[in-house]
């Protein structure tokens, strides 16, 4: 009987984890020997189903101590550094207003640090796109030089001589013993859970909000071809990317050959990942290498700075006119780009610091 109201109650406490809009996930210290609970990541409205791979299924145990090890400096050769060193909540998990960041040897690195948001709907990860899982691009900035320079042998003997994180990874995979795979997995759900989808923007859509005159103008040259014609790379609507590489224009000649690194193929220099435009007020400075402060500085390059005879230019940028947004027009799309700030993303207590 006891067993019994024993599961019930495990049961019941995945329903508040599901069922709640922000559920605030906490970890305990205690082992209970039991299976973790699954936790059930709901789609927000709008957005494509949300597909979790059936070998790293999401649970709270698991989530907690992904959160967990992505502030802790121990996964860093000298302890001084974590996954949330660069990705800041404050700027949408970006490096705060740096260009490029700086490593634990203080080396810096030559591309800007990506936002960590809705990543669970992203196909490749990295600028250009080296990782194909969410899983794997755990270990990139661990094992980078430049960057955390610490090797999985040595990350493994630290976790695995912390007790606290014996029973952590105990509870979350039920096993004693701590492995890279656990480490990737651990990380990897809570990066899913990293969702934002409460803008201005999500709430005018759902009918909560009015957008002002300048906000709804900017959206309309968002998508008209004449003008911003964003929307071809920048899906309007739940994503704002279309999860390709595209080359945008921004050099005649590649000192980073981009998605090439990864490809081998021709037709890939000079491509980067198409980022999303959520929290784009908050992510400067921008491009792959961080070259342009400001969304004004962004807009004109579409406008007039564009290289046309750069390689493998994207179609859709070829095509368009040089000049042909006013600076009016221009601000009236930053207007828009300004909705898509999501304040409860970066203030949710989900995703601060355990």
């Amino acid at each position: 009987m006891k067993k019994n109201i024993f599961y019930l109650l495990i049961t019941f406490v995945a329903l508040i984890f599901s069922c709640s809009k922000d559920p605030v996930i906490t970890i305990s210290n205690n082992v209970i020997d039991t299976p973790a609970v699954l936790f059930n990541l709901n789609t927000p409205v709008g957005f494509p189903k949300i597909n979790i791979p059936a070998s790293n299924l999401l649970t709270v145990e698991g989530i907690a101590l992904g959160r967990k090890l992505f502030y802790d400096p121990i996964l860093s050769l000298d302890n001084t550094q974590s996954c949330g060193s660069c990705h800041n909540q404050k700027f949408a998990f970006t490096d705060s207003t740096l260009q490029f960041s700086k490593g634990i040897t203080g080396e810096i690195g030559n591309r800007n640090a990506m936002p960590i948001m809705n990543l669970a709907w992203e196909r490749a990860f990295f600028w250009d796109g080296g990782s194909a899982t969410l899983e794997d691009q755990v270990i990139g900035p661990i094992t980078n030089p430049i960057e955390m320079h610490e090797t999985l042998p040595n990350v493994l003997r630290k976790l695995n001589a912390d007790a606290t994180y014996k029973k952590l990874f105990k509870r979350a995979f039920g096993s004693d013993s701590i492995t890279t795979k656990h480490i990737m997995k651990a990380i990897a759900q809570f990066e899913r859970t990293v969702i934002s989808a409460n803008s201005k923007y999500d709430k005018y859509v759902r009918g909560e909000v009015e957008l002002t005159f300048d906000e709804l103008k900017g959206m309309e040259l968002i998508e008209d071809q004449t003008k911003g014609d964003c929307f071809h790379c920048h899906v309007l609507g739940s994503t704002f990317t279309d999860f390709d590489f595209k080359n945008n224009g921004l050099d005649s000649v590649f000192t980073d050959l981009g998605r090439y690194r990864v490809t081998l193929k021709e037709t890939d220099k000079g491509k980067f990942k198409t980022p999303t435009l959520r929290n784009v007020e908050l992510t400067a400075p921008y491009m792959h290498d961080g070259r342009f402060k400001t969304l004004e500085e962004v807009l004109e390059h579409y406008n007039t700075g564009f290289a046309e005879n750069s390689p493998n230019l994207d179609v859709n940028i070829a095509l368009g006119k040089k000049g042909r947004m006013s600076e009016i027009e221009k601000q009236q799309i930053i207007s828009f780009l300004k909705t898509l700030t999501d304040y409860d993303f970066i203030n949710n207590p989900n995703f601060k610091k355990p």
